[in-house]
C-alpha cells in the first residue's frame, strides 16, 4: 500500500516505497516507508515547510550528526540523511513503537508501569552522559515506546549538545530551544546557572510526573509566568496530587487496585525538578540505583518504605557549585532596589571590584524577580578601544531588547509597533540609523528633517530618551545593565544623568558595573556621580 504525497517528494525519495503517514505537523512530517532495495521497513522524517529556515536546517542536521555514532541501544539510530530539495529528509530505524504521550493518552499508566518505564529513561541517559550528550528537550512525544515489550527509546536529537556546558542567553519565551513546559530553570537564560548534563534530569522528572498524575507541575498560558514557576515555585508533590484527585474521586478505575503513588517514588520525582542542578541527582547511576530500590522492595514486600535518596549518587566528573556564596547582602540590595523600581519609581546602583570579581554574577541574579513581573532585562558593554563611539554599550543593550520583542507575537508587536511610532513620529529615521533591527518592528521610516550642530544632538538625545522611556511601563519594568563604565564616552554619562533627572521616567532600574582601580577622583564617572 502507498500513500499519496507531493510528487517532488516521492521523486526525491525515489528509493523508498512510502507506506503510511505517521505524524504530521506544522514543522516536520513522519512517514513510514520501505526501502526498495532491502524491502525493510524505515521511518522517513522530513521538513514541512519547502523552504525552512537556517535554525530548523541546523537542528535536522544536528538529530544526524549527533545520533548516528552512539552505540547505544535506547535510541532511535538514523541511518542517513537525504537532500531534499531546500531540505532533508532523515531515514531511520523503524522499530514499530509510538510516542509515550500517545500511549498514555490512549492507556493510562500505573505507577508501576511509570516506574519500570524510568528505569529504562535512566538506563538511557547515562549511556548517552557517558558520551558527553545532553538531549535538552526530554518529554513523552520524544520518548518511543513498544506497546508489546513496553520497552522505550529516546528520539529527536535536533537540539542536542556534545559541550559540556553552555550558557544560555536571554531570549524571548518563544525564541528558546526547547519545550517551556518541560524545561529546566537553566535553559531559560534567566537562572544564573549554565545548561549541563543535570539539565536533562529536570525533563525527566517534569515527564515522569505528568505520567503518574496526568498533569503537568506547572501549567500557564503566560511563558513568562512558566517561566517564573520553572524557577521559582515549588510544585505540589505527585502522592498530594493522587490524594486530591482520590478524595474528587478524578482517579481513573483501571488501577484502583494499587496503592497510592510511593512518597519515596513522589520524593524522587520532586529531586529531578529541584530548581539548581546543585540538589538534582548527579549521575544517572545513582537514580537508577533509587528506582530499583523502590521496584525490589515492591516486587519483595509488596510496599515501599523510606530510605535516603541518593546513597549511590556520586557524579563522574568534577563540577564547581555555580552558586554565588557571600554575596546576599549585595543580592538584597538589588533585589529591593528592583522592588521598588516595579512600583514605579527610576534608580541607578552600582557594582563596583576589580576585574573577574563576580560583579557581573552578582547582577544576573535579579532575573529571576524581573521574570515574575514581566520585565525585560537588557545588557551592553562599554569597549575600552571604541570610546569614540557614543552610547555603544545601550545601543548594544537596545538591540538585544529588539531581538527579545521580535520573538514575541504578531499582537505584542503591532503594539509595540503602535507606541514606538507614536513616541518617535516623524524622526524614527533618527533611531533606525542607531539599531537597524527596530526596522523589522516599524516598518521603513522616511528620513527625518535636516538639523545641525546643536539641534541635531538636542534631538538625538531626546529621542533616545523617549525611545527608552516606551519600554519603561508598570507591566514591564525594564532593567539596563552597562557593564565597563570606567570605558563610558561623556555623551553616555550624560544620557545616564537625563534618565535619572526625568520625572517622566519610571519603573526604570538602570545598573552600572565598573573596576573602582581604573577610576580616579576626577574621572568622569566620578564627577557625574
Amino acid at each position: 500500500m502507498t500513500i499519496t504525497a507531493d510528487p517532488f517528494l516521492l521523486h526525491q525519495l525515489s528509493n523508498y516505497t512510502l507506506v503510511e503517514t505517521i505524524y504530521q505537523g506544522i514543522r516536520t512530517t513522519v512517514y513510514r516507508a520501505v526501502e526498495k532495495a532491502t524491502q525493510q521497513f524505515v521511518v522517513i522524517k522530513v521538513l514541512s515547510q519547502e523552504y525552512p529556515n537556517f535554525s530548523e536546517l541546523v537542528q535536522f542536521r544536528n538529530q544526524y550528526t549527533v545520533a548516528k555514532n552512539l552505540p547505544i541501544s535506547g535510541i532511535i539510530h538514523p541511518l542517513s540523511l537525504t537532500p531534499l530539495g531546500n531540505s532533508y529528509g532523515l531515514v531511520m530505524e523503524d522499530v514499530g513503537g509510538i510516542s509515550l504521550a500517545q500511549y498514555a493518552e490512549q492507556d493510562s499508566l500505573s505507577w508501576i508501569e511509570v516506574l519500570s518505564i524510568a528505569i529504562q529513561l535512566a538506563n538511557i541517559l547515562h549511556d548517552l552522559h557517558q558520551y558527553r550528550v545532553i538531549h535538552k528537550d526530554i518529554k513523552p512525544a520524544n520518548i518511543l515506546i513498544l506497546p508489546d515489550s513496553k520497552q522505550v527509546k529516546l528520539i529527536d536529537f535536533g537540539i542536542a549538545s556534545l559541550l559540556p556546558k553552555e550558557t544560555q542567553a536571554i531570549q524571548s519565551p518563544q525564541s528558546l530551544e526547547g519545550t517551556l513546559t518541560y524545561m529546566a530553570p537553566e535553559q531559560t537564560g534567566r537562572m544564573n546557572r549554565a545548561i549541563d548534563y543535570r539539565t536533562d534530569f529536570y525533563a525527566l522528572g517534569v515527564t515522569l510526573y505528568q505520567l503518574l498524575t496526568g498533569q503537568l507541575p506547572f501549567a500557564s498560558d503566560d511563558p513568562l509566568e512558566l517561566i517564573h514557576c520553572h524557577m521559582a515555585k515549588v510544585p505540589v508533590s505527585p502522592y498530594e496530587v493522587y490524594e486530591r484527585q482520590k478524595a474528587d474521586s478524578t482517579l481513573n478505575t483501571q488501577h484502583s487496585t494499587l496503592p497510592a503513588i510511593p512518597k519515596t517514588l513522589s520524593d524522587i520525582i520532586l529531586k529531578l525538578i529541584a530548581k539548581n542542578a546543585e540538589d538534582r541527582y548527579q549521575s544517572a547511576f545513582g537514580l537508577k540505583h533509587d528506582l530499583e530500590q523502590c521496584l525490589i522492595q515492591w516486587q519483595d514486600r509488596g510496599e515501599i518504605t523510606d530510605f535516603d535518596l541518593g546513597q549511590r549518587d556520586l557524579s563522574d566528573r568534577f563540577l564547581i557549585p555555580e552558586k554565588l556564596y557571600g554575596r546576599e547582602a549585595e543580592i538584597q540590595t538589588l533585589l529591593d532596589g528592583f522592588d521598588r523600581v516595579a512600583q514605579g519609581t527610576s534608580e541607578l546602583m552600582l557594582v563596583a571590584g576589580f576585574s573577574g570579581i563576580g560583579k557581573t554574577a552578582v547582577v544576573n541574579e535579579v532575573h529571576k524577580p524581573i521574570t515574575q513581573r514581566k520585565g525585560y532585562f537588557i545588557k551592553g558593554k562599554f569597549d575600552q578601544f571604541n570610546r569614540n563611539i557614543p552610547f555603544s554599550a545601550f545601543v548594544q543593550a537596545l538591540r538585544d531588547l529588539m531581538g527579545q520583542l521580535l520573538g514575541e507575537s504578531d499582537i505584542q508587536l503591532k503594539t509595540w509597533k503602535a507606541l514606538i511610532l507614536e513616541t518617535l513620529g516623524e524622526n524614527a529615521q533618527v533611531i533606525l540609523d542607531l539599531i537597524p533591527e527596530l526596522e523589522h518592528i516599524i516598518g521603513p521610516q522616511p528620513p527625518a528633517p535636516e538639523l545641525s550642530g546643536t539641534a541635531a544632538q538636542n534631538r538625538f538625545n531626546r529621542l533616545f530618551q523617549q525611545f527608552i522611556q516606551v519600554f519603561t511601563t508598570p507591566d514591564h519594568p525594564l532593567v539596563v545593565f552597562v557593564d565597563d563604565l570606567q570605558w563610558a564616552d561623556s555623551a553616555s554619562l550624560q544620557l545616564i544623568q537625563v534618565l535619572m533627572g526625568d520625572a517622566n521616567t519610571g519603573h526604570l532600574l538602570l545598573l552600572g558595573a565598573y573596576r573602582d582601580n581604573e577610576v580616579f577622583a576626577a574621572h568622569p564617572l566620578i564627577l557625574m556621580l
